[in-house]
């Protein structure tokens, strides 16, 4: 064999390497985690009503029921979110807002604004930050673990991509997150969120899919007990509406002259 047909069969060798390189390549962590982050947040300004039920042993024990404004900020592209308790009457009129790093509560009694931490409890099984509209991909940083056949909130097998996500910002809610995206249409499937430890806190379900604002969204999260699987809150989104929201509305001296809708 001449020197010629070695180095073309030494090339086209190489040329299939690298093919298969590429074709088996992971697939981008970040760029996954971006369109699930599109799926379940609309892009533009809109108002959503967010009702909390407590279960245990699969008896309700308690809810609360909440209006959430959200927007884009100019700056990063995170959520500002205002979220207005409804129910019970007890909590009525009391104000939560995340914008920036920040997220104050406002007590209408007290007239005063305190600053809490989205890693505290809410409700049941659903901490402040789970309430608060928010865009993973800023937040964590994603990496591919591995394509995995996963059964989702409506008991389906269905293929995902396992990311694991690491908190890049102090004030990300949890440590690490398991999140298991769908690997045909990018929806969020499952998720498990972990502490600083390793310890399972909780792990979350997206489900009931539905036209809302443009795609088909989440407007169900079945959240559970990393101890006791007999503790479960479920988040319900309804009544999902576009709205011109000033920016005024995420201002913390705002909130005192906050009077609703």
């Amino acid at each position: 064999m001449d020197r010629s047909r070695i180095r073309f069969l030494a090339c086209m060798g190489f040329a299939a390497l690298t093919a298969w390189g590429a074709a088996g390549a992971a697939p981008d962590a970040q760029a996954l985690l971006t369109a699930s982050d599109a799926i379940r947040n609309p892009s533009q300004p809109f108002k959503v009503t967010v009702t909390l039920t407590e279960f245990e042993k699969g008896q309700q024990v308690d809810s609360t029921t909440l209006v959430s404004y959200a927007r884009t900020l100019e700056n990063g592209g995170q959520f500002a979110t205002l979220v207005r308790f409804v129910e019970p009457a007890r909590d009525a009129g009391k104000l939560m807002l995340k914008n920036g790093n920040d997220l104050w509560f406002y007590d209408p009694a007290t007239k005063s604004s305190v600053r809490i931490s989205p890693q505290q409890r809410l409700m049941g099984e659903a901490a402040n930050g789970d309430v608060i509209t928010v865009a993973l991909a800023r937040d964590y940083k994603a990496k591919y673990e591995a394509e995995e056949t996963v059964t989702d909130g409506e008991r389906k097998p269905r293929k995902a991509h396992k990311l694991l996500l690491a908190a890049a910002s102090e004030d990300a809610t949890y440590a690490t997150v398991e999140l298991w995206v769908d690997a045909e249409n990018r929806r969020p499937i499952k998720a498990r969120f972990l502490a600083d430890s390793g310890r399972l806190l909780k792990t979350a379900f997206y489900r009931r899919f539905q036209p809302q604002l443009g795609t088909e969204r989440p407007t169900e999260t079945v959240i559970i007990d990393g101890l006791n699987p007999q503790q479960v809150t479920l988040v319900r989104l309804t009544d999902f509406v576009a709205r011109n929201i000033p920016p005024t509305w995420f201002q913390r001296d705002f909130l005192p002259r906050f009077q609703g809708e």
